[in-house]
């Protein structure tokens, strides 16, 4: 049953390539062809020190009117559809190449000051625990002089719940702030979901470690494959996030208040120790292959040693058979009555002999 099972694994997947293409195959230059949802929900937030509302729509022209507000908004929108997002940004006079930028597909992680606005593009990463695997959503932000739009693809999921508990308080730091403090906070929940698939990744990384040690095999080397992969989706999208705190952070942006500079600079710390901790990830892979194949190889020598302490126990009572074993008249020992026994004393006595020798010399 179980060598069936392994057998079954091979078959339907034996070595992840579809993984593979997935996460090398990316090419922004290339139009995108996202199946567009066929509904979308957008939830606003409108909030200042002493109130909060939120409000839930599903056509793109009920939030238009929170541009006037005279509170602090952030209008999250859920599904990408072309026409809806393109009457938002158009609107809220967000630039056309950040428009193109929100609904490409496979963008590097980047962020923009233009009209007026700061824009951030980068990814939130959820683990799949059922397939050891490592998800991205693109999610982009577009911060303006007191509101704040973030478009996301998977209207299922996302690692801003914690924010929104923050908004129904009244003595949080969110509603105490303007809109560039939300922009942070929104920054920060994706920069701290890392640690937490790094420290799933890291589970499974330890486990793997465990399994190669003790039980060396053929489905090592795949899983060992298959978890190099996931570090690449790992490192490909944490690494340039450094570079979008960096730049909020060199920028002179009139929407980034002074106070709210040092929780920037925070963040900053927090992806910097993230992707050190994606090149830790990194190196203990390559250790392990390493370590893989030098315990394969381990293993082999330890095969080739014995057969070659059995080859050599044999050799006398093989040299000594063919010495009796020839067709000669005149034999010692042939007609002697002991000659059989004497002579399988010796094929035993001199292995004997040959293993307290070896024994001594710390062979084996």
């Amino acid at each position: 049953m179980k060598r069936s099972r392994k057998y079954l694994d091979y078959i339907l997947n034996p070595l992840d390539i579809l993984r593979t293409k997935k996460v090398l195959q990316v090419n922004p230059t290339i139009a995108p062809k996202r199946e567009e949802p066929q509904n979308i929900r957008i939830t606003v937030y409108e909030f200042d020190k002493q109130k909060s509302e939120c409000f839930e729509f599903t056509q793109a022209k009920d939030c238009l009117k929170f541009i006037s507000s005279a509170s602090n908004v952030w209008i999250n929108v859920d599904g990408l559809k072309k026409e809806e997002v393109e009457l938002i940004c158009n609107h809220f006079n967000i630039h056309m190449l950040v428009t193109e930028d929100i609904l490409s597909i496979g963008q590097r992680p980047k962020m923009d000051e233009i009209n007026n606005t700061v824009f951030c593009l980068l990814y939130m990463l959820y683990f799949n625990s059922d397939q050891s695997s490592v998800e991205t959503e693109q999610i982009s932000i577009v911060l303006g002089k007191n509101w704040v739009i973030s478009f996301q693809e998977d209207p299922k999921r996302d690692v801003f719940n914690a924010l929104r508990d923050k908004l129904r308080l009244n003595s949080s730091k969110v509603r105490q702030n303007g809109a560039d403090f939300l922009f942070y906070s929104l920054i920060d929940l994706i920069v701290d979901n890392f640690y937490v698939v790094m420290e799933k990744l890291g589970e499974k990384i330890e486990l793997l470690e465990e399994d190669v040690l003790r039980h060396p095999d053929s489905r090592s080397l795949v899983r060992i494959s298959m978890l190099r992969k996931e570090m690449i989706v790992l490192k490909r999208n944490i690494a340039p996030v450094r570079e979008i705190v960096g730049g909020i952070l060199r920028g002179d942006s009139e929407l980034i208040e002074e106070r709210t500079e040092k929780y920037f600079k925070d963040v900053y710390d927090h992806v910097v120790q993230a992707n050190d901790l994606a090149e830790n990830y990194r190196d203990v892979m390559m250790n392990m292959q390493d370590l893989y194949l030098n315990t394969v190889n381990l293993k082999l020598n330890e095969v080739m040693k014995v057969m070659a302490i059995v080859t050599c126990l044999l050799a006398p009572a093989t040299v000594i058979g063919g010495i009796f074993g020839m067709n000669f008249e005149s034999v010692p020992l042939l007609h002697n009555h002991w000659g059989f026994f004497i002579s399988v004393g010796l094929m035993l006595l001199i292995p004997v002999w040959m293993i307290v020798v070896f024994k001594k010399r710390g062979w084996f």
